[in-house]
């Protein structure tokens, strides 16, 4: 079978090379061989079934597409100038193998639901192995968050210090969002599981074909209920790829992080030499490329999304050329997020806190003035009354050189007992209410977030 005359009956001219040039997708969908061969399995297997093809046709493609399967995981298949892409290579091949039999395989179907199900066999497997990848990481932060111990650091509010939290604290607070993640995967990959293997063209079929038979023998949960939209239906790319982007724009957040804390203005941790880089001039420079570039292919994962909503929104039922379009953003999307998890999960695993300088930073005497105006409080003063009167102190401190530590002691509605709020390690620990960033908080958010972790693994398919 020639690619360039799978429609030879209407056309009196072959394709120009222009035209195979400029649509053949043979480059970037190669990579759906095995679950092109998947579909093609199910549906030999149900045309011979169903009565559809003889029953030794039906087991001479089968056969046949199973030599091509082991060609493929050989490396030893080999590709023609014709091969339009990955579909028609796979069955040219299968034609070779299996002579007459072959060219009976595309009976009942379409490249247009050929395409749509090994698409979808191959996101229910790679955004469920993702999820997995995030779950890795995630596992990293609550390891490095049990090794920061007592440790804590200042949070920040607008990039300025704000109140002490334990590193623990912050490090899960990166693990949730990642969580959320994980399930945003899981729930897509629920909505994706149907199989469109049966849609025909656009139509269906008038041949007494099963589509029930070809979803149960590709593992779908679910088969699609009409035709126009099985075929164009791409809603489980977009929702893919909003779930990758948003994966990495946690990844860019956290990389921003990790940029900031191993500068020498913040000094809170350093990377492993096998984790950073240096410079082809600097000698000097130790530099976290990979946080960089976690933050910077954020920019590239949602010019992914946006692109192919763009493409999409214009398209009227059912199938059209431009959803060729949907595959190479996808699949660029899962290997940018695939590589950049393993990669900050590794810098991470590696990289040394430097508690010290964390707590110095954490017990500045700024970072406990709303620990002050909340000791107040608990005596009874109105909390804007108490937010104003500390405020004051800090304005007549920074004004005048004065140690805010000593204008509280000095102050008769405050004195000695609000003054020992400013001794190391104070204000961390006052931090006791649920989800807090403090000690007493933070046992019940370990275990709270390890049942969450093993509540999505079960989930994992």
């Amino acid at each position: 079978m020639d690619s360039k005359h799978l429609w030879h009956g209407r056309f009196s001219e072959a394709p120009a090379d222009s035209l195979m040039a400029f649509t053949a997708s043979i480059g970037f969908d190669v990579r759906l061989w095995r679950d092109d061969i998947a579909g093609s399995l199910a549906h030999a297997a149900m045309l011979g079934e169903s009565g559809v093809l003889a029953r030794a046709d039906s087991e001479t493609i089968v056969a046949a597409l199973r030599q091509v399967h082991g060609e493929f995981e050989a490396g030893s298949f080999a590709f023609v100038a014709s091969d339009e892409d990955i579909h028609t290579a796979i069955e040219r091949r299968v034609t070779e193998i299996a002579g007459a039999a072959g060219a009976k395989l595309h009976t009942a179907r379409s490249r247009n639901d050929q395409v749509a199900t090994a698409l979808r066999l191959f996101a229910k497997r790679e955004l469920a192995d993702t999820a997995r990848r995030v779950l890795a990481l995630i596992d990293v932060l609550d390891r490095r968050a049990d090794d920061g111990g007592d440790a804590y650091l200042p949070g920040y509010t607008h990039l300025q210090r704000a109140q002490p939290v334990l590193l623990a604290h912050h490090l899960r607070a990166h693990a949730w969002a990642f969580a959320r993640d994980v399930d945003r995967l899981l729930d897509a990959v629920v909505r994706l599981d149907v199989s469109p293997l049966g849609a025909g063209a656009l139509a269906g079929t008038s041949l007494p074909t099963n589509a029930r038979d070809a979803q149960q023998r590709l593992g779908f949960a679910r088969l699609f209920a009409n035709s126009l939209d099985a075929v164009s239906d791409r809603d489980f790319v977009a929702e893919g790829l909003f779930d990758l982007a948003m994966i990495g724009v946690h990844l860019s957040r956290l990389g921003e992080e990790w940029v900031l804390w191993t500068t020498a203005e913040f000094g809170f941790a350093s990377l492993s030499d096998r984790h950073a880089t240096g410079s082809s001039m600097l000698p000097q420079k130790k530099n976290a490329d990979i946080a960089e570039l976690a933050r910077g292919k954020a920019g590239r994962l949602i010019g992914n999304l946006t692109g192919l909503l763009a493409t999409l929104k214009g398209l009227p039922l059912a199938y059209n050329r431009d959803l060729q379009e949907d595959k190479e953003p996808f699949f660029d999307s899962l290997d940018q997020v695939n590589r950049g998890l393993l990669a900050i999960a590794e810098m991470i695993s590696a990289a040394e806190f430097h508690v010290d300088a964390m707590r110095a930073a954490a017990d500045s005497a700024d970072a406990v003035a709303t620990d002050v105006a909340e000791w107040l409080v608990a005596r009874g003063m109105p909390f804007r009354q108490a937010h104003a009167k500390v405020g004051e102190l800090v304005s007549r401190s920074i004004a005048t050189g004065t140690l805010l530590v000593d204008l509280v002691r000095a102050d008769p509605a405050l004195g000695t007992d609000a003054a020992a709020l400013f001794a190391p390690g104070v204000a961390v620990a006052r931090r006791s209410s649920h989800g807090a960033a403090g000690k007493v908080a933070a046992t019940a958010q370990r275990e709270e977030l390890r049942r969450t972790i093993a509540a999505l693994q079960a989930r994992l398919p």
